[in-house]
């Protein structure tokens, strides 16, 4: 009886004790099925600029075919203020969990030389996934002016000091360090009119209120190849391909100039690497498509389509360039 009782007793207790043995066999299985169904929701693309701008054309062109191969729907939110300082912040705060992201221009790299205190860091609190595409900067002049090139545009600077103008699309951004890069290479003064954006400054020049201006080339494109601005120099080390009358600055006498603005995309740090990994492959893939990539460069856009790396070592690269321009051309620090 003793012996029949200990055998129905021990396995009574084997029964209750299986189910606590088993739990974290069960539950380490748990994350990796999980992530498989990845993403089971929207995912939300904050694009730190009003609507129509670059930023925003890539993330609209983008988001289409990406809906279909992650099987959810991109929402695009724009959060535009403080040099897309705002929209940044935003996604440097939100979960971890790969349902939202930040596709960004190069004035998120710019902005550590740019502003003495800034709510995120943009090595620490964000984590890259891609480097989409890139826009060449191009100086550009009113075509009723004499100015026909970059060497016109210094001769007249030098015969008359901080008399020429030129519009950029706001203080900080791309175009305007540029065009301050290449003011302290070539050592002339032209003075900086700032504009809230890239429409309202490429107005002043074709009212002739200003005799120059540097945009990026994806703001104006259409205005150059239909001559109602003159182009005088990309910013890019090629010349850009339905424009081939318009040098580089390289090819206008300053060797080693390379300054585009860069299209990016992030997700907050500590997103998961399969996660990380999973989204750079489909976005690549995605603007490898030659449907895709026409659109693209029909708006002035040059397609990148690299991974999370070349975007670390664009960071690495570019913020110290950022500062010492700031520092050296004298811009205020916010």
């Amino acid at each position: 009886m003793r012996s029949g009782f200990a055998r129905g007793g021990l396995c009574r207790a084997a029964l209750r004790f299986f189910p606590i043995v088993l739990l974290p066999f069960v539950a380490s299985a748990l994350p990796a099925h999980a992530q498989q169904k990845y993403p089971d929701r929207p995912i939300r693309l904050v694009v730190p600029f009003n609507a129509g701008g670059a930023t925003d054309v890539i993330a609209r062109v983008v988001s289409v075919p990406l809906d279909e191969v992650l099987g959810q729907s991109i929402v695009i939110e724009n959060r535009a203020g403080a040099g897309g300082n705002l929209g940044a912040a935003v996604v440097a705060r939100a979960d971890p969990d790969g349902y939202t992201l930040l596709l960004a221009s190069s004035g998120v790299i710019a902005s550590p030389a740019l502003y003495k205190t800034l709510t995120y860091d943009v090595f620490k609190d964000l984590a890259p996934i891609a480097e989409l595409a890139t826009s060449t900067n191009i100086i550009v002049a009113d075509p009723n002016s004499s100015i026909k090139t970059i060497a016109d545009m210094l001769a007249q600077a030098r015969a008359s000091p901080g008399k020429l103008n030129y519009a950029s699309p706001g203080t900080g951004t791309t175009p305007q360090l540029a065009m301050e890069l290449l003011k302290l290479r070539a050592g002339v003064n032209i003075t900086h009119v700032v504009y809230t954006g890239a429409a309202p400054a490429m107005q002043a020049i074709m009212a002739g209120t200003l005799e120059l201006g540097s945009m990026a080339l994806s703001n104006i494109h259409a205005q150059v190849k239909a001559g109602t601005l003159r182009g005088l120099a990309v910013t890019g080390t090629e010349r850009w391909h339905d424009l081939p009358d318009i040098p580089t600055v390289e090819q206008s006498g300053f060797a080693d100039f390379d300054f585009e603005t860069a299209f990016i995309l992030f997700a907050p740090a500590g997103t998961s690497g399969d996660i990380i990994a999973r989204l750079s492959k489909e976005v690549i893939a995605t603007l490898q498509r030659p449907g895709v990539r026409d659109r693209l460069q029909n708006a002035g856009l040059a397609v990148l389509a690299r991974g999370p790396d070349a975007l670390k070592a664009r960071l690495v690269r570019e913020v110290p360039i950022y500062k010492d321009i700031v520092a050296r051309a004298g811009i205020p620090v916010n």
